[in-house]
């Protein structure tokens, strides 16, 4: 693994552990000798994640739509800036860019882009990791929205199994040095398999 890609909140949220973790997460980042792939923001966890790279003598990259480098919110301070035109390019650079993927807190934004790397990886365009770096249980309920899907047969068992949750950095480097895919398709109801083309 060289590069992470981490979603986070473009606002620092209402707690000051949101920030304490995503400074965490950036100076164990670098201390890893990774290089960081995230959206390009000077404001919120963004910034601070970024800077804590930079601080820690990391590589940044940041990958921003024009739109908002034209509303002033572009990190002009990291490694590498990329501009591309829409938030479509910007998604797709980023996973091609990185070999895993962190969310911390965050908004729609944060979400829209984690769960289509889930969806990616569920259709079998790519093997990377995922994981949610949880702060003060932010993401229980979501997590427990995805167990529910499992119990409704809406996900595969195996696919809930293949994505990290937890409030431990230790934990989630040690769960990313050791990955493995789970390699589980797309759970179809076997009398619409036939008709896939």
């Amino acid at each position: 693994m060289k590069s992470i890609c981490v979603y986070c909140g473009s606002n620092s949220g209402l707690r000051a552990t949101y920030a304490e973790r995503a400074k965490a997460l950036g100076a164990r980042i670098a201390s890893e000798k990774l290089a960081l792939v995230y959206g390009g923001g000077n404001v919120g966890l963004m910034g601070i994640v970024a800077d804590a790279v930079l601080e820690g003598g990391g590589e940044v990259i940041g990958v921003i739509p024009q739109q908002l480098v034209d509303m002033e919110v572009a990190h002009r301070g990291v490694t590498k800036l990329e501009i591309v035109g829409s938030m479509h390019e910007r998604k797709a650079r980023m996973f091609d860019l990185s070999d895993a993927f962190v969310a911390l807190p965050g908004g729609f934004g944060t979400l829209d882009e984690m769960f289509e790397m889930l969806t990616w990886r569920q259709l079998g365009l790519g093997e990377k990791p995922c994981a949610f770096l949880d702060v003060d249980d932010f993401y229980d309920p979501l997590l427990a929205m995805i167990d529910r899907m499992v119990a409704e047969r809406f996900l595969h068992p195996d696919q809930r199994a293949d994505l990290w949750h937890g409030d431990d950095i230790d934990g989630l480097f040690s769960w990313l040095d050791g990955y493995k895919p789970a390699h589980a398709l797309k759970w179809l109801d076997a009398k619409h398999k036939s008709q896939l083309r």
